[in-house]
This record gives C-alpha cells, structure tokens and sequence, in this order.
C-alpha cells in the first residue's frame, strides 16, 4: 500500500474533544450567551456558535446551556468546536511540503506557485489543506485545518498554520490585532515612487465579480511600500501588509498606477514592448510573501521566518536585470 493510500485509510476526522474555555468577563455583562462567545472567540461565525450551543457543545458553569442564555460574568465557558460537514469531507494527500518551522504549536511553510491553499470551485483536491492532513492529521479537527490566512494560488511564500484549537485563536486575533508582520516582494510595472502609504477599502468590484476594487463600502485596507531596485519600466518593491484582504497587494499597485508584473486579472493583457522578451514565459504575479513575523502563541515569543524567492521569480528578476 502506498504512503498516500494509507493516509486514506487511515483517515477518519477525529470530532475535537479538547476544547476551549474562557471566563466571561464583566463588560459582557446582560449579553445573550451566543453574543459573548462571538467575542470570546471570533474566529466562529455566530450562526455557528449557535448551532453548536444547541447541539450541546457549549457549557456554562458545566450545564448545557440555551442560546438565549443572559450572562452576567465570571461564568465559565467551555467550548468543544467541532468541524462543519464541508472541511470533514476533504481528504489527506501526500504532496510534499517545504516546512520552514514546525512544533508541536504551529507550522510554517514555503507554499510553492501554483498550489491552491484551500478547496474550492474547480479545486477540490490538491491544495494545501489536503496535503496538511497527510503532514499533520491532528488538524483535522481544526476549522480550516488550522489555515488562519491565504496567499492566492500564484503568490509563492510563507504562510503559517495552527496545529491545536488555542493557537488557531490566537493566531486569528493576532491578524485582527495587525500584529502580525508580513513583508512581501512584487515585481511591479513603471517607476513606483521609493516609498508610500496605499490605504484603500477593498471590496467586490461592482460588475466584475471575479476581482476585487477599491470600493468605498469595502473593508479598510493599508500596504505600506518601498522600493528595493528598478530597472527601466520596472520596480521591486517590499510590501508590508497591515491589514490582509483578498487580492490587496495586487489591487493596490493596481490602483496607485503600478500593477504586478505578469498579473493576469489587474496587469495589462500584454506587458510593454521593452520588456516582453525579458518576461516572455512568466505567467503569474510577480508576488512572493518573504517575510513572516508573530508571537507564538505557546511561548509568547516573538518568532521570525524568511524564505527566498522561487527559481522563476529569480530567474525573472536576473533576466530584468541583465544589461
């Protein structure tokens, strides 16, 4: 039997029985049970805290409890999540991961171009999640399988996933919080200034539903950018995210004039005439996420992480480069 065909059989999603507990806390006060578990922990969608208060999942000072349920402080709460049919239903596959850090908390990876992070229409298997429940089945039992962010299937990087219940909380709050600290590379077209600030609200694009657009009812978006080398018709910039919206590096160079280089939603269809043949052949964004930063949520130390640019992003860079 094959490793991957083991994986299989041996797989079978685990319903969580470690959960997690809180005490509610004073300011909650008069709140309605499922109101204050929504801001216990944010990472659950209210309707899904919900069903499982009712489906007993949830317990207050050890009781069951009702959705309804007033809280007046100090009670303690414990939660037992369990996964929705959906993230069940994915299978483990044996494809290889480059790890760049692993314990018994959280794993990091270089997710290479191409991979998909999460199923979805027309990708329901080989992405990133199938390949963590081969690498780590105990995420399993994770919403997500501990997946707390995204990179877009061509943005090459690091990306890091929670192994237990407590770090996909923390890690999440984190990200609300804007602490943790994402640095990327993008190769971009025109001279783009040495350093900005680009702080738009990203939302669906009113017609073109498939892209995202600067929109006023979006969601408050910044990328903080400077320039590292440039060439003629090019820049390399960083790009360091404080908040993390779909698609945002790309919609913002977009909008500031500056799009990435090889994008095939918001660049232009074909590249300039003075740097078509030095890009002939580079068919993604040039974006690859270099820099990763948090504090772990088991130790509290702050951790870092670094990974280089892939062959082809390189390999363009040199070709852009060369006399």
């Amino acid at each position: 039997m094959s490793f991957a065909e083991k994986k299989r059989a041996d797989y079978s999603p685990p319903l969580a029985r470690d959960g997690l507990s809180a005490v509610i806390p004073a300011d909650l006060a008069g709140s309605r049970l499922d109101q204050a578990l929504s801001k216990l922990f944010p990472d659950y969608s209210r309707t899904r805290l919900q069903a499982w208060i009712e489906a007993g999942r949830v317990t207050v000072d050890g009781a069951a409890a009702e959705v309804r349920r007033k809280v007046w402080g100090g009670e303690s709460v414990e939660l037992v999540p369990e996964p929705s049919a959906s993230e069940t239903s994915f299978a483990p596959e044996a494809i290889p991961l480059t790890v760049v850090h692993e314990d018994e908390t959280l794993l990091v990876v270089n997710k290479p171009p191409g991979l998909v992070v999460h199923p979805g229409s027309g990708n329901w298997a080989g992405t990133l999640l199938n390949a963590l429940l081969a690498h780590a089945p105990q995420v399993a039992h994770l919403p997500r399988a501990g997946i707390v962010h995204r990179l877009d299937k061509d943005t090459s990087g690091l990306l890091v996933v929670a192994k237990t219940l407590e770090a996909q909380t923390s890690l999440v709050r984190q990200l609300q919080a804007r602490t943790v600290s994402r640095r990327y590379l993008a190769i971009v077209l025109g001279a783009a200034p040495e350093s900005d600030v680009v702080e738009a609200a990203i939302g669906r694009h009113p017609t073109q539903r498939t892209r995202m657009a600067p929109v006023a009812t979006g969601k408050p978006a910044v990328t903080h950018y400077r320039a590292l080398r440039r060439g003629d018709g090019w820049t390399l910039l960083e790009c360091r995210l404080e908040t993390g919206r779909t698609h945002q590096i790309r919609v913002h160079m977009d909008a500031i004039g500056h799009p990435l280089l090889g994008d095939p939603v918001y660049g232009p269809r074909r590249p300039p005439a003075s740097l078509a043949a030095r890009v002939d052949g580079f068919h993604r964004q040039a974006l690859h996420a270099w820099k990763l930063a948090l504090v772990h949520p088991a130790t509290q130390e702050t951790l870092g992480w670094e990974a280089p640019p892939p062959a082809d992003f390189q390999a363009l860079l040199e070709r852009l480069e060369a006399p």
